[in-house]
């Protein structure tokens, strides 16, 4: 039996004259929690084979597994909003790359609650463009995801988007944006005949991102950046870079990201809104780690027909933004993000919880001398 629900936090918000719900913040608890789910590969379902299972219990295991895993973790956490971060399907394997991606987002679509994707290398190597698989996704139900940002005349890949989280009803910051979520198509392989391996976030995408960082900024009424998250696909170089000393997860395979730096990840840093990054790609890496104040984040493989560890379980990341309680009956703006895992073992176990950025500066808020009871 596949139980159907929606989170609160979807139910109360408004239409966004597309049929999919506008994202907000639970007014009952002052949260929104997003799920990520890194390489599904799904191809075409019971026909197509899990790869890095061990023969008990996975004796007759398919991408119904994965599907089956989604459902139970949708069960568990009720998220507010789901972020497919890419290769949600596997091309070469897919026979018909619309029955694929159906079929793959099928859970998120019947739980009615909000979603997103953005592509990875294999979405389109089946019957569709790169293109036409990204207009595909935007045309389903309950999704958030679009195509690429209106008003921009040329930008380059397909699914690069971003969506303003604004405070609770009846709050000062009802009318102003307080989380931003950035979407990027992280590209597949170099079209660089001289440059090798995969793609990366390009110039023309650095530049939108930079206008809307800007521009958010500006608009805000608050006396500080209203924090951001970054979700695309394959790795930034600098994930290289990190302090592993201070990692939480595990590193099991080699960082596949592009062989160039395209200066993306400074452009994050010198903007300094974006709080933490959240990839896929690297199937067995799940670790987060902190560069210049910014998290680089692994979901960690989700997908059972993309290849894994035996006996390391599939797994998914889970992000929770909470408010700062006002004290008068409403909702602030973001107090702190905080991050942890689900395992697809009997209990959807959770790990390596984690708080991955606070707000440590209250004397620089608009609001009153009370907040400092926080600290």
């Amino acid at each position: 039996m596949v139980l159907v629900f929606c989170s609160l936090a979807s139910l109360i918000t408004s239409s966004n004259g597309s049929g999919a719900k506008q994202l907000g913040f639970n007014p009952k608890n002052g949260q929104l929690k997003i799920m990520q789910v890194a390489d599904m590969h799904y191809a075409d379902g019971r026909n197509t084979p899990c790869k890095d299972v061990l023969p008990n219990p996975f004796a007759h295991c398919t991408d119904l597994n994965t599907t089956d895993f989604l459902y139970r973790l949708i069960e568990a956490e009720k998220p507010d909003l789901i972020v497919f971060t890419g290769d949600n399907i596997y091309g070469p394997d897919a026979t018909d790359a619309v029955k694929s991606l159906n079929a793959a987002f099928a859970p998120a679509i019947k739980s009615k609650i909000p979603w997103v994707a953005v592509l990875g290398n294999h979405d389109q190597e089946s019957t569709l463009s790169r293109e036409d698989v990204m207009k595909h996704i935007v045309g389903m139900e309950n999704t958030l995801s679009q195509l690429n940002p209106s008003g921009v005349d040329f930008i380059d890949g397909f699914g690069n988007y971003n969506l303003e989280v604004r405070g609770v009803e009846g709050s000062s910051y009802v009318n102003e944006s307080i989380l931003n979520l950035y979407f990027f198509d992280s590209g597949d392989y170099s079209t660089v005949s001289s440059i090798p391996g995969y793609g990366w976030i390009k110039p023309s995408q650095q530049y939108w991102f930079k206008q809307m960082s800007e521009k958010l900024r500006e608009s805000s009424e608050a006396l500080y950046s209203a924090p951001g998250l970054a979700y695309f696909h394959i790795p930034l170089p600098e994930y290289e870079r990190i302090n592993w000393s201070d990692v939480t997860g595990v590193r099991q395979e080699g960082i596949s990201s592009a062989s160039v730096h395209s200066g993306f990840y400074t452009m994050l840093a010198y903007r300094g809104d974006v709080k933490a990054v959240f990839t896929g790609h690297d199937h067995i890496n799940d670790f987060c780690g902190k560069l210049d104040g910014i998290q680089l984040c692994y979901g960690g493989g989700f997908g059972y027909h993309g290849y894994g560890k035996a006996g390391w379980s599939r797994r998914a990341r889970i992000v929770l933004v909470s408010l700062f309680d006002e004290l008068n009956g409403t909702w602030g703006p973001v107090k702190s993000i905080k991050t942890w895992k689900r395992l697809d073992d009997d209990n959807l176990t959770a790990i390596d919880a984690q708080v991955l950025w606070r707000y440590s500066h209250p004397k620089h808020r608009k609001k009153p001398d009370y907040y400092y009871l926080y600290y």
